[in-house]
């Protein structure tokens, strides 16, 4: 192995050190935020899972835009969502060989994060009204419903993430957008579908409390998404621009 080749190498593992670490801190504090908010022995407990949702999504919203703009999420880019990796690297904006490593990291993470809360704050984190955080979408919804919200929640995500790749000039409000986006994809669809969008955020979690029945969609769906948000934005482009023109 040449010298050039053994440090990109090195370079891979330290930026998926990066995500695992970011996803790492995602998790616990998804799980912190859904712990005090939805504990019924909680001071700060909200019964109503609409209005919760609405915090909770203001609350992941504003973490996410902090862990983009961490120094880890300056290096890595702050994904913390393996279907953000699949879909950057769609859209030829991210090197194909850091994507599995990527994805390890953030899955990894997931487990780690959700572990050490549950490490944290004890049986509380068990309590069926928290259950790990885990997502679970409303009863009246069926699974291919669930699907299909988490699959365009994503395509419309990636479409959000292209616009900033199409345009860097714009790059510097993309934390705070995407952050946005996020709060929004939770209050809106979170009494529905469960407003995961994130295979990450639902891996640890689902894992932790074996709420598995759905756990093939959060993780699928978001993917599938990922990539026709990522088909959608090459046709974009090629009608906005021809190739090789500068944006």
């Amino acid at each position: 192995m040449s010298a050039s080749t053994a440090a990109e190498h090195r370079q891979i593992l330290l930026r998926a050190a990066d995500e695992f670490l970011l996803a790492t801190v995602l998790l616990f504090l998804a799980v912190t935020v859904v712990r005090w908010l939805r504990d019924p022995a909680s001071a700060l407990y909200i019964a109503d899972l609409r209005v919760a949702l609405v915090v909770i999504g203001a609350i992941s919203g504003t973490i996410l835009t902090g862990l983009i703009l961490s120094p880890p999420g300056r290096r890595s880019g702050g994904h913390t969502n393996p279907a953000v990796t699949v879909g950057l690297w769609l859209m030829d904006a991210f090197p194909g060989r850091r994507v599995l490593p990527y994805i390890l990291a953030q899955l990894a993470g997931s487990v780690a994060g959700t572990a050490l809360a549950r490490l944290t704050w004890g049986r509380a984190v068990s309590l069926p009204s928290v259950a790990h955080a885990a997502i679970r979408p409303s009863p009246a919804w069926r699974p291919d419903s669930v699907f299909l919200a988490e699959t365009t929640g994503m395509l419309v995500l990636t479409l959000l993430i292209g616009l900033f790749v199409a345009r860097p000039g714009l790059v510097r409000l993309m934390p705070y957008t995407i952050g946005a986006a996020v709060a929004l994809v939770i209050a809106v669809f979170g009494p529905l579908s469960g407003g995961s969008v994130n295979p990450a955020r639902q891996f640890g979690p689902a894992l932790l409390s074996g709420q598995s029945t759905d756990l093939a969609i959060y993780l699928l769906a978001p993917i599938l998404g990922a990539a026709l948000g990522a088909a959608v934005h090459h046709l974009l482009v090629r009608r906005i621009q021809p190739y090789g023109e500068p944006a």
